[in-house]
């Protein structure tokens, strides 16, 4: 019987990096015959299945999702999998040997669990620059110490939510975000061609607190994340925070928990101005980085008003 199903979306994959996860899960101490891993292959302009096994895995497959985003392949793998708990890993994540084992003993122990997450440590395939530490949980990165810290729906996101990577969910948790996507409901911004939103892991934690699950974090549970050199510069890491800022914004208004007042269009470039200055933006790479960050946050409180206009005025155009 399938218990556990461990779903991989994957874009034009570094085949390396997407080998190394394949061979993390390979040594997984939770018995094959337990779960199944179905890799998703969204709409990568290559074929890359024939430089990867999976034969290992009895209960593995590839299948290929055309709608483009990670939430439209997340989807997909939530329809083609039938365990009990989906396991989400991306496809540079290293899972501990015992990571399946654990997530589901995790399970079965916390009965009114939704969602459940651990550490994610970095390996850098590059130098790691001196300023990047203070923007690791951008990059799904985490150790939120040695204590297990779990968390109801209190009208608030919790600090102690899963990230994407590694994030384990029980199926019936997340069976009305999958219904909700399916039907036709408007989507949180999440990765998509060379967008780097990603408000599409808030969004499931979301789902699952209002379903009055829990959501926690375990920190037995642990992975490797490789950091590509690429992803360590500045003007990747300013993008990211711009990017995932608007989306953020999104998120929580759509789930009635922004507690920022929304924006008119046209006064976003005299507050970026006045940011520029109060961020000292020039002075080295941390404060432009959030320099950034705050005109991400600027541009999404604008949008949120100008798609709360239009729902109010009933213009759907």
């Amino acid at each position: 019987m399938i218990k556990l199903s461990v779903i991989i979306p994957t874009y034009n994959p570094d085949i390396g990096r997407l080998r190394r996860t394949l061979d993390a899960l390979k040594n997984q101490t939770l018995p094959i015959s337990s779960w199944e891993l179905v890799i998703i292959d969204n709409h990568s302009p290559n074929d890359f299945s024939g430089q990867i096994t999976t034969a290992w895995q009895h209960s593995s497959r590839i299948v290929r999702e055309e709608r483009p985003g990670l939430t439209f392949a997340r989807i997909r793998g939530c329809t083609e999998s039938t365990g009990d708990i989906i396991v989400f890993v991306d496809d540079d994540n290293l899972l501990a040997p015992d990571y399946l084992e654990k997530t589901l003993n995790i399970f079965e122990v916390f009965s009114n669990l939704g969602a459940v997450g651990g550490k994610s440590f970095p390996i850098f395939e590059g130098p790691e620059p001196a300023w990047l530490r203070g923007f690791y949980g951008n990059l799904a990165l985490r150790d939120l110490g040695d204590e297990i810290i779990l968390s109801d729906w209190d009208q608030t996101y919790p600090s102690c939510a899963p990230v994407g990577a590694g994030m384990a969910v029980k199926r019936s948790a997340i069976a009305p975000y999958v219904a909700g996507v399916m039907s036709g409901g408007s989507l949180i911004s999440d990765r998509k061609g060379d967008s780097l939103s990603s408000g599409g892991d808030n969004d499931i934690v979301l789902h699952v607190l209002k379903n009055n699950l829990q959501v926690g974090y375990f920190p037995d549970l642990q992975l490797l994340h490789i950091i590509p050199e690429a992803r360590t510069k500045v003007h990747y890491i300013a993008r990211l925070i711009n990017n995932t800022n608007k989306s953020w914004i999104q998120l929580l208004e759509r789930h009635q928990i922004n507690p920022w007042p929304l924006i008119d269009n046209w006064t976003v470039p005299f507050r970026k101005m006045k940011a520029w200055f109060t961020y000292k933006s020039w002075k080295d790479e941390v404060s432009y980085i959030r320099w950034r960050g705050a005109c991400g946050t600027f541009e999404g409180l604008a949008k949120s008003n100008y798609v709360k206009r239009k729902v109010n005025t009933g213009d759907s155009q």
